[in-house]
């Protein structure tokens, strides 16, 4: 500054306009704001805020010397003979004046003849003004300060923590007699208006994981709310001088720490946008991460953000303890809230008070809160203290007991699963809110259901059943955070848990299920075709029981209110109900759930390949969209892989002809195939079995097994049976084959989209070739078909899809098949 001074000193002697003058300063600004991340980068988080600050006092000062001069020349008065002070408000005057934040001025004078007193405030004014700093400024005579601070609350804060900067002395004991008088005017008033208006931003800006570091739950506003009622009973200037029975030494360690941490992510939030920014978005946190020195990864970003959470619940707790201490002679406590007291010494007799009164929603009294963190307990939780725990959930509104410890930060020492995702930010664009404060918001939600089926399904469970759902819905998300899969983690950390609270096995188990597919139903009812049978039988193989689907469905009602107010909406709803109703018509078709539940399990191991992780997404889609079950339970993985490798590859159709101990043929083809052509001239082998698997983009999979294998020189002339076999389309061959009419059985209600059709006669030359003429003959698409051959009969089963050819030709099927034409 010394050299602007010089610069301006001699503008001043040259009788330089005051634009000249405010040019220098301008430039000074723009060249101090390039250098302010240097500067962030070396000072923590309240001293970058006062070395910030000061440098506004300073620039401030000069502009009031200049206008002096300007004014009076070289007969200017002392400073305390000018009825004038600069003084500064809000957080300018707390010496905590952010980047980018306005700069709240306040210029106090008094109607004195012959000193032009607002001509010198216009003239500063005017400067400033030409700076381009960002100015927010009011002007007032020392006698109308406190008619002014009567007429807005946020101008009386305002004054209550005004700091002089420049001018007359004199000025300034007169408007800090006139501030004396503001704070003791009305105290009850303004206490209950701060209060009420604490609430409300609470309300607007709850705390998400884009928090306002401001106005939100446990931002600087709460902070300073503490500052600014402790200034009106006690005339401190920091929290810490407040006396030790309302601020402990030790809170105010770990609320200071917060605070400071807090005011360095606000800072580098300024400097981030290049503006004045409250609003903590996720798009921001890699270069507010590493403006704070964070490592430049996901795991950094998560880190930092998990930091932000934890300080702001710290602000959170303690300003509302120590508000609670200031006002009590001064405030009412709401009835509404059924606040509750401590009546117990100890921690664990304390959660035993918790779970007695959560009869009825309750909140915590400040006081409760208190005692709650200062409790003695055990290193960790004993037998005694379980017990406790697991009367918990028996509760009617265990929300209310868990959202206390969640406040008193004990969340991790009553609940250890949930330890690792207390504060856990959720990087996903899905979800809102930490970990934790999720899993707390689907307890609400599951003890408070608004939708009234979903309500009958969760009274028509017992108090054991309803006990299980509240944990496993708490503890759904507790795996998260880990390499492996939260679903699994998730439902590892419930088994072990439950056993401690000894809940009953059949429930334990039922509860690792919904944890280990709390997700399903929601994916599938807003990502699949509800009406196709293969989604339907797939989702409910995981939910074999009228009871696990009803439990599912309250999960995802619960799970997906947590995530926000509009994400469960009339839509998803409705998408939801069906997919329920869909699977509960499906639960008495053991034969198909238990083949679909073999299906999923062979889908997930397929999941876990890296050849199937490095395919691209469409093509992972189409695999796992094969209608052919046959394809997932006779075959391994790795091997549906190379099939379907194979697939994507044939234009119009590939074969393979392997000849060791037996001959097999497998057959991939796009266009149309003479099965029956092909199995006619090899008649004269044995077929033992064949596979028949639908794939996709019209292509089919045949595997055909032979008895014994064949001459190197016939391995020739069946590879062009087969090139003829896409040849020849209508050629067939003479058959003499014999078919009882109760030897075939059709079943044409197997299922929604398929028809099943069972062949058991006496194994004979040409049989397969002869059914597979019928069919193609009438059109029928088989989807699989097993052939299966044993001491000289066949048990045959061909799936057939319901394209209209087949259910209305049953008949005529049976007369083609048996002979009666």
């Amino acid at each position: 500054m010394e050299k602007v001074n010089a610069q301006i000193e001699e503008l001043l002697y040259e009788n330089a306009a005051d634009f000249e003058i405010a040019k220098v300063l301008k430039q000074e600004i723009k060249t101090y704001f390039d250098t302010l991340e240097e500067t962030f980068a070396t000072s923590g988080g309240k001293d970058f805020l006062v070395k910030h600050t000061k440098k506004i006092d300073s620039i401030l000062k000069l502009i009031f010397k200049v206008a002096q001069r300007e004014m009076f020349g070289d007969y200017a008065p002392m400073k305390n003979s000018i009825p004038l002070a600069l003084v500064a408000l809000g957080s300018y005057g707390r010496e905590q004046l952010c980047v980018y934040s306005d700069i709240d001025l306040m210029i106090v004078y008094k109607e004195v003849p012959g000193y032009n007193t607002k001509e010198m405030i216009e003239k500063i004014l005017y400067i400033l003004w030409d700076t381009g700093l960002k100015l927010g400024h009011r002007v007032h005579t020392v006698e109308e300060l406190y008619a002014v601070s009567k007429t807005d609350i946020t101008i009386k804060t305002a004054l209550i923590e005004s700091r002089f900067i420049e001018g007359s002395s004199f000025i300034w004991m007169e408007t800090e007699n006139a501030i004396s008088q503001i704070r003791h005017d009305d105290i009850k008033g303004f206490i209950n208006l701060k209060l009420q208006e604490q609430e409300k931003k609470h309300r607007r800006f709850p705390l998400t994981m884009e928090p306002n570091l401001k106005e939100g739950v446990g931002g600087f506003r709460d902070a300073n709310l503490v500052f600014w009622i402790g200034k009106i009973f006690y005339n401190v200037n920091n929290i810490k001088d407040l006396p030790a029975e309302i601020v402990d030494v030790k809170e105010y360690r770990s609320f200071r720490i917060a605070l400071e941490f807090l005011f360095r992510v606000r800072s580098a939030l300024h400097l981030a946008t290049g503006k004045k920014e409250d609003k903590l978005r996720l798009d921001l946190i890699p270069t507010i991460a590493k403006l704070l020195g964070y490592e430049e990864s996901q795991q950094g970003h998560m880190k930092f953000a998990k930091k932000v959470t934890e300080s702001l619940k710290i602000i959170r707790l303690y300003s509302c303890i120590w508000l609670d201490k200031l006002t009590k002679a001064y405030v009412t406590d709401d009835p509404k809230k059924n606040f509750i007291y401590p009546e117990a010494k100890d921690f664990n007799g304390l959660l035993k008070q918790l779970c007695e009164k959560a009869k009825q929603p309750f909140h915590a009294h400040p006081s409760f809160l208190q005692k709650l963190i200062t409790a003695k307990k055990p290193e960790r939780p004993d037998k005694a203290l379980y017990k406790t725990i697991a009367t918990i959930f028996h509760q009617p509104y265990s929300y209310s007991i868990l959202s206390t410890l969640s406040y008193a930060r004990l969340l991790k020492y009553t609940i250890p699963p949930i330890k690792r995702v207390i504060d856990l930010p959720q990087f996903d664009g899905y979800h809102k809110y930490a970990v934790d404060i999720h899993s707390i918001r689907c307890m609400y939600h599951l003890e408070y259901i608004g939708d009234n089926f979903i309500q009958l399904l969760f009274d028509a469970l017992s108090d054991d059943e309803k006990a299980m759902l509240k944990l496993v819905t708490f503890l759904h998300d507790a795996g998260k955070g880990r390499k492996k899969d939260h679903h699994q983690v998730g439902a590892s950390l419930f088994k072990i848990f439950a056993g401690k609270l000894h809940i009953e096995d059949e429930l334990i188990e039922m509860g690792e299920r919904l944890i280990l597919h709390h997700t399903l139903m929601s994916n599938i009812a807003q990502r699949e075709d509800l009406y196709n049978e293969k989604i339907i039988f797939s989702f409910a193989s995981h939910f074999p029981s009228k009871k696990l689907l009803d439990m599912i469905y309250i999960l995802t009602y619960a799970d997906m209110n947590g995530v926000s107010s509009d994400t469960y909406n009339s839509f998803n709803a409705r998408l939801i109900k069906t997919l329920y109703r869909q699977s509960v018509e499906v639960l008495g078709r053991t034969a198909m759930l238990d083949e679909a539940a073999k299906r999923s399990k062979k889908e997930r191991s397929l999941k876990k390949l890296a050849t199937f992780k490095a395919l691209k997404k469409s093509e992972q889609k189409k695999i796992l969209q094969i209608p052919s079950n046959l394809l997932f339970l006779r075959y391994r993985p790795q091997r549906i892989m190379d099939i379907s490798k194979k697939a994507f590859e044939t234009e119009k159709y590939e074969f393979h002809i392997s000849n060791e101990k037996y001959l097999t043929l497998e057959i991939i083809r796009k266009i149309p195939f003479n099965l029956g052509y092909l199995l006619g001239k090899l008649g004269n082998l044995d077929v033992v079995n064949m596979d028949i698997c639908k794939l996709f983009n019209e292509l089919k999979y045949f595997k055909i097994d032979f008895a014994h294998n064949v001459t190197p020189e016939e391995i020739g002339f069946i590879e062009n049976f087969i090139h003829e076999s896409f040849e020849k389309k209508q050629i067939s061959l003479p058959y003499d084959i014999e078919i009882r009419r109760d030897e075939v059985d059709i079943d044409c209600e197997h299922s929604h989209t398929y028809a099943i059709m069972h062949l058991k006669c006496k194994n004979q030359k040409g049989l397969l070739s002869y059914v597979i003429d019928i069919f193609d003959d009438i059109g029928i698409d088989i989807v699989t078909a097993k052939i299966h051959t044993l001491k000289n009969r066949v048990r045959d089963m061909f799936l057939i899809e319901k394209n209209g050819n087949f259910c209305h030709n049953i008949d005529r099927i049976i007369d083609k098949l048996t002979g009666e034409k």
